[in-house]
């Protein structure tokens, strides 16, 4: 793939959006993750000051949060660094309580996307998204978390094409060669909770190949997370029938 060609692609599909919005900027959250990384520094390049990355750690500031500062002070983006830890701790305990590890843990990207939204709001931006290819196809998101935003501008290219694109953009090493993860709860990893790679998954997508026993969980997964790339159904009402 022509790396530099799509830096440049992206870059102007990414401004004439925002423009067509009567928007002045974009807001994203940065993870310290491959996809926000890339996300943060093709902002960056367009709008400069405009460009505000929410880092946005709960709980705990770990690797990935050393990696957004990295990346922060390596390309001299504009963050805003919002500790969200008592705003997770108070929700839970006002919620009714549950041993659902994975309910608790989807109330941190909305979280997120609550305080993306509101910063959004306020300066005139867009929300901008970070969900690659990959992680469409399978529904592999929170619905109405990280799957909130504005627009996508890299949710048609799979994570094996992101993982080239940032090496192209000059991300640091330690973000693109780590464990991809969501960050739902300590020690998580995409790959270990999907059970395949993503190079198995991008070679389903691109080529329709695989393992059958790879094959089967990605077509699952497909299915059953079909609803989170949709608008809510609604009912059509035949006002003839009443």
């Amino acid at each position: 793939m022509d790396y530099l060609k799509l830096e440049k692609d992206l870059c102007n599909w990414i401004e004439n959006y925002v423009k067509s919005a009567g928007c002045k900027g974009v807001i994203y959250g940065l993870s310290g993750g491959l996809d926000s990384s890339v996300v943060g520094v093709l902002a960056n390049k367009i709008f400069k000051d405009n460009a505000l990355g929410l880092i946005m750690p709960i709980e705990k500031k770990g690797s990935d949060y050393n990696d957004a500062i990295k990346l922060q002070e390596e390309f001299n983006l504009n963050v805003k660094i919002l500790d969200l830890t008592d705003a997770y701790k108070s929700l839970k305990n006002i919620y009714t309580q549950s041993t659902n590890t994975l309910a608790y843990s989807n109330i941190k990207p909305r979280l997120r996307m609550t305080t993306l939204y509101y910063h959004a709001q306020i300066n005139n931006f867009l929300v901008i998204g970070t969900t690659n290819l990959s992680e469409f196809t399978i529904g592999y998101s929170t619905k109405f978390g990280d799957y909130g935003v504005d627009f996508s501008p890299i949710a048609d290219i799979t994570k094996t094409e992101i993982f080239e694109f940032a090496k192209h953009l000059g991300i640091p090493s330690s973000i693109i060669e780590k464990k991809p993860s969501a960050g739902l709860w300590e020690g998580q990893s995409d790959e270990d909770e999907l059970g395949f790679s993503y190079e198995e998954l991008d070679n389903y997508i691109l080529n329709g190949v695989g393992k059958k026993e790879t094959v089967d969980k990605i077509e699952r997964l497909i299915k059953i997370n079909s609803h989170k790339k949709h608008m809510p159904e609604i009912f059509k009402l035949n006002r003839g029938d009443y």
